[in-house]
């Protein structure tokens, strides 16, 4: 029996994937939406430029989506006028800042939390501001509101360092973790820190994810790791169009799930 037949997904063997040549997906990497003084690590965004990014997606005819919407949309040969957003380590600032606006734009997200920190903080981070992370309940609501909810590893650290007990527990465990938590199969996942090697992808793919996203991975680029494009303090809407010019600009093929009836 097969990882994905034994999670109850669909067997590899049904499950075809092709190469489809075309212009890149452009995927948003977030993280906090607060007001912060402190933000060493360039992490935060405040509610008020957040409301600005969403808002020139819309006059641009662009649509901000979860990764599993996007996905599925490109595999059908759809889905150019939508750009997925993401938000890593599930801070508590996202129900209150974030889900709002996307509300009000009529977008959704998909946002990679820690099942093993629950209630926790960004310890990781030896020089931020502590930032509070979603609870379980907090999690729940934000599945319940629309958002997808995926695993960003059990407790955020580097995979590629992990031996491989500890790399099976962060992807595979966390997760069934999480599945169990919000009562429904959790499709994707994210590289903490953006590291990856092909160990770390092989153990995300047998623990069943459907996708995968990194930062910039380079060769390794494809449905298991995707690239994303760092959204800051900084990207008004004159960064913010070069930033989606470049990313026209590039010529790659990511391999992504083929539809089957």
């Amino acid at each position: 029996m097969s990882v994905d037949t034994a999670l109850g997904g669909t067997p590899r063997s049904r499950r075809t994937r092709h190469w489809l040549p075309q212009a890149p997906m452009w995927v948003a990497m977030y993280h906090s939406v607060d007001t912060c003084a402190e933000d060493p690590y360039k992490i935060t965004v405040t509610p008020e430029r957040l409301a600005a990014q969403l808002r020139w997606l819309r006059r641009q005819g662009l649509r901000g989506v979860s990764m599993t919407r996007l996905l599925t949309a490109r595999a059908r040969g759809e889905g150019r006028d939508l750009v997925g957003l993401t938000f890593d380590d599930g801070y508590t600032d996202f129900v209150e800042h974030a889900l709002p606006l996307l509300h009000h734009y009529d977008f959704d997200a998909t946002v990679f939390v820690l099942p093993g920190r629950l209630a926790g903080d960004n310890a990781w981070d030896p020089l931020g501001p502590r930032k509070p992370l979603l609870t379980a309940d907090g999690i729940r609501h934000i599945a319940a509101e629309g958002m997808e909810v995926a695993s960003h590893g059990l407790t955020h650290v580097d995979l590629t360092r992990a031996d491989d007990r500890l790399l099976w527990q962060e992807t595979s465990g966390s997760r069934v973790a999480l599945s169990d938590l919000i009562g429904s199969e959790v499709e994707g996942f994210c590289y903490p820190y953006g590291t990856v090697d092909q160990r770390v992808i092989e153990s995300v793919r047998a623990a069943g994810y459907r996708y995968a996203c990194a930062i910039s991975p380079g060769a390794l680029t494809g449905v298991h790791a995707l690239p994303r494009v760092h959204i800051g303090q900084e990207d008004t809407a004159l960064r913010l169009q070069l930033k989606l010019r470049l990313n026209r600009l590039r010529r790659r093929t990511v391999r992504e799930p083929a539809v089957t009836e």
